[in-house]
């Protein structure tokens, strides 16, 4: 949900918005003319309740015949008060109904465009030279650390089993982003993934993406896609202190998605599954920093990957493939060998206040409240297992362990095929 206010201010700002991100820039017209008819709505009924006020008054101090004609006008009077005040929450309830429409207003300097319109800020590490190159679900299936085909059996495409090695992986992988996200000073979160409706709504994940999540109908609860979602709604409709900085929250939760749209794509192995999990950053900030604080995730999920010893690049993704709340996002992506390709393994979002100002999270300043600003950033999933086992293949079949998961797994330097079938 975007200011009214500033929309009415500068229109403009938020038609250039719309069309960098290829959508329509109609809706601010339709905004702005519903905003005029809520006012001009409003205005009415506050004129006939100013009327009534005084003709109560009037009829306080009369008598007679003329009090009988005032308390004749007075009930004209209420009808008239009543059907405006009608006709004035119809025109907020249309306002409101449209504000929830266009996307977040891009960041000045995002790149126009779709999905290849990206722009590389930089390339870091060395892509490993293989003479022969084994996918992840190979590597995974001979090192007894993914499944697959009892995955499918048991609950369909796009789910699996990791076992052994590749259970150690993710535990790992959660574990170090954990103490990496707690160290640089996030609260540890375990988060519900089931939410309501209004939160799942208040974090835009319910608009041109809303095929992708999970719906339990029975319950009208939703399972999450990330713990983004039930950290923004942590603080709704409460008032928030950042004055001394963000707060910051690290949500550890298994995630779910359809992934709707992604029919033939990465359908083998883990990339593309529908039950995952992840460690997320969220922060809640001043609008001001907010471009700092996005900068500092970014900067723990590039600490992150250095870690764990992969070659990535950082891409700062274009606007028509931000997502609806989404002002800036960068993105992340591991070099996967077997493809000859980037892959994205993370993503960090500035959603400025935009999902604030849906869920009500405010912060005190001297001239009121104010919305805050919300951003997140992914500091690792399951896919990081895809990147780790491909880039640190050998060519005897072992894969190599990042010095910095070692000690989640045992102290082992080396995953070795395994020697019987289970």
């Amino acid at each position: 949900m975007l200011d009214i206010r500033a929309i009415r201010e500068d229109p403009d700002r938020l038609r250039a918005s719309q069309r960098a991100r290829g959508e329509s820039p109609d809706v601010v017209d339709d905004l702005l003319a519903a905003d005029e008819a809520r006012r001009g709505a409003l205005a009415e009924f506050e004129r006939l309740r100013a009327e009534q006020k005084n003709l109560s008054k009037e009829i306080a101090q009369a008598s007679g015949d003329d009090k009988q004609a005032l308390l004749d006008k007075a009930k004209e009077l209420a009808a008239e008060v009543k059907s405006a005040e009608a006709a004035a929450d119809e025109a907020q309830a249309r306002l409101d109904e449209l504000a929830m429409v266009p996307s977040n207003i891009v960041i000045d300097g995002v790149p126009a465009g779709g999905e290849d319109d990206y722009v590389v800020f930089r390339e870091v590490g060395d892509r490993p030279q293989l003479d022969q190159v084994r996918d992840h679900l190979d590597l995974g299936e001979s090192l007894g650390a993914i499944d697959s085909a009892r995955g499918a059996k048991v609950s369909g495409s796009r789910f699996y089993f990791l076992t052994g090695p590749g259970a150690q992986l993710e535990l790992g992988l959660l574990n170090l982003a954990m103490n990496t996200a707690i160290e640089a000073g996030f609260v540890p979160m375990i988060t519900p993934t089931l939410v309501r409706p209004e939160v799942m709504s208040g974090t835009g994940f319910l608009g041109a993406h809303a095929d992708e999540v999970y719906r339990l109908e029975r319950d009208d609860l939703y399972l999450v896609g990330t713990s983004e979602v039930s950290l923004a709604g942590y603080h709704s409709d409460e008032i928030v202190d950042v004055s001394a900085g963000p707060l910051r929250y690290a949500g550890w939760s298994a995630c779910y998605r359809r992934e709707a749209g992604s029919h033939g794509k990465d359908t083998r192995g883990i990339i593309r599954v529908h039950q995952f999990h992840k460690v997320e950053m969220f922060s809640y900030c001043s609008v001001e920093e907010s471009e700092a604080e996005h900068e500092r995730l970014l900067a723990w999920e590039e600490q992150m990957l250095a870690a764990v010893e992969l070659p990535y690049r950082v891409i700062d993704v274009a606007a028509g493939d931000l997502g609806s709340s989404a002002a800036r996002k960068f993105d992340c992506e591991a070099w996967l060998p077997s493809q000859s390709r980037w892959m994205e393994v993370t993503s960090t979002s500035n959603c400025t206040t935009f999902q604030a100002r849906r869920l009500g999270v405010r912060e005190r300043t001297e001239r009121g409240t104010r919305p805050v600003a919300t951003l997140n950033g992914t500091l690792a999933t399951t896919r990081w297992i895809v990147a780790i086992l491909e880039n640190h293949q050998r060519a005897d079949g072992t894969v190599a362990v990042p010095t910095a998961l070692r000690p989640y797994l045992g102290g082992r330097e080396l995953l070795e095929p395994r020697s019987r079938e289970v």
